[in-house]
């Protein structure tokens, strides 16, 4: 490691700075977003690397999700398990995420014991143990996870539908990553992907909570400004061509039950017609798509109308995800016992045939457009929540995201509504797919052949 002064502010990133609020960077790279918040004597910490399933080459998937597995095993300032008590002694709690564009740790503890958090994740930015028996172990335990999710039928079929939207990026295999590459992966394909995407100039530190940001700045230059940045962090720099046609796979497995999602290409977080995005899906399924949103009833929905309240449904869900390229807005329906998924997907087009013909009703606008509101304000309500919400938005964009997502909702009218819904939600934007259970019998599996 190379010394740095430990109160030196990189000379290259000019600093944002308002009241409560600070966001500037080490000389390092190492990115700091500072918020003060003193509702509760509470302080939440997180460390962000720009690393997710997104940067995994064929071989590798789930190597993201494995690394992040391997730094709760040790290093020899803290011994495996030293940080669950230590953590827990002092009243906090922490984890940590991987997803398709980031890896994430945090802590959250009483804001008289916050400054361990930034020397943890320091010492863990370096010092990861990846001893060869806790490897092996952790192969054992992400193959279980792995096998777990299989029980579950949307997991199986969303796995599908997801690797045929995509045909050349990687955001095409799940986080958790294909059997085959977990049970061939090494120790040194571990390591080497530790060492090459954990550094501070690929990395986002936030804190937020009662803290007085001179302070909370020089506890985590203390811990982070004498890690050296990385010479050069690679990307995986992959645009996904234009869909041309409509796709369709069917799974069979166990059960009694079907199941139906439709996955339409959608536009990444930054793009101007994520926001009507965001409102077409809380008119057309209801709110809590946003992923790890706290989520709000979905009853006035047209598809819980249209498919639950009639009883052809015992579930409708959707998903619209933050990313950095463009995703997948999915809709998913739970279908009843003895029915079948072409009945909920004439249902779905019919009604995204009437959203895209007939003029949304200003009182329906309205109900979606507060209930867009409620779930993100109830995703945010807690400092661990913005804490992720400050970070996330850093990922895929920068803090402003977060800060100004409600005034954005706001602007989003019914045309714009409208004009989105005929732009994305074509067939030949989107890949179908069908969970059938071996004891169904369906006749139109010709039309539904698996691709």
């Amino acid at each position: 490691m190379t010394r740095r002064s430990a109160s030196r502010i990189s000379r290259r990133f000019r600093p944002v700075r308002r009241d409560g609020f600070l966001k500037t960077a080490l000389d390092n790279g190492l990115t700091v977003v500072l918020k003060e918040q003193h509702h509760a004597p509470v302080v939440t910490f997180w460390v962000w690397y720009r690393v997710g399933s997104r940067d995994e080459p064929t071989g590798l998937t789930g190597i993201s999700h494995w690394v992040e597995h391997m730094l709760f095993k040790g290093t020899p300032t803290y011994p495996k398990g030293t940080l669950d008590r230590l953590i827990s002694r002092e009243g906090g709690a922490w984890n940590g995420m991987t997803w398709l564009d980031f890896t994430a740790y945090f802590e959250t503890l009483p804001s008289d014991r916050w400054t361990i958090a930034p020397e943890i994740e320091a010492d863990r930015m370096t010092k990861a143990l990846f001893h060869p028996k806790e490897v092996e172990a952790e192969r054992t335990v992400i193959l279980s996870e792995r096998h777990g999710a299989e029980n579950h039928p949307l997991f199986l079929l969303s796995e599908q539908v997801q690797a045929l939207a995509f045909q050349a990026h990687p955001y095409g295999h799940e986080v958790i990553g294909w059997p085959g590459d977990l049970q061939t992966m090494s120790r040194e394909d571990l390591y080497r992907h530790y060492r090459t995407y954990y550094a501070p100039n690929n990395a986002i530190a936030v804190a937020v909570g009662d803290f007085r940001i001179p302070e909370a700045l020089r506890v985590i230059e203390r811990a982070f400004s004498r890690i050296r940045p990385a010479l050069e962090i690679p990307r995986l720099r992959v645009t996904e061509p234009p869909q041309r046609g409509e796709r369709r796979v069917v799974v069979e497995g166990e059960g009694n039950t079907a199941y139906l999602e439709i996955a339409y290409h959608a536009p990444e977080a930054s793009h101007p017609d994520f926001m009507p995005l965001v409102i077409l899906n809380a008119v057309l399924a209801g709110s809590g798509s946003l992923s790890f949103s706290g989520g709000t009833s979905n009853k006035t929905s047209r598809l819980y109308r249209a498919l639950v309240e009639t009883q052809i449904a015992a579930e409708v869900g959707s998903s619209l995800i933050p990313t950095v390229d463009p995703f997948l807005y999915s809709l998913t329906v739970t279908l009843q016992p003895g029915r079948h998924p072409e009945e909920a997907e004439a249902i779905i087009d019919a009604e995204i045939q009437r959203l895209q013909s007939e003029p949304i009703r200003p009182e329906e606008f309205a109900k979606a457009l507060k209930q867009a509101r409620a779930d993100f304000a109830y995703s945010s309500e807690s400092v661990t929540n913005q804490g992720f919400w400050y970070g996330w938005s850093e990922i895929f964009a920068d803090y402003t995201w977060f800060e100004t997502y409600l005034e954005r909702l706001g602007q989003v009218t019914p045309e714009d509504v409208q004009r989105v819904a005929r732009a994305y939600l074509t067939r030949a934007n989107r890949t179908v797919g069908w969970y059938l259970p071996r004891t169904i019998a369906h006749p139109l599996e010709d039309r539904a052949a698996p691709i």
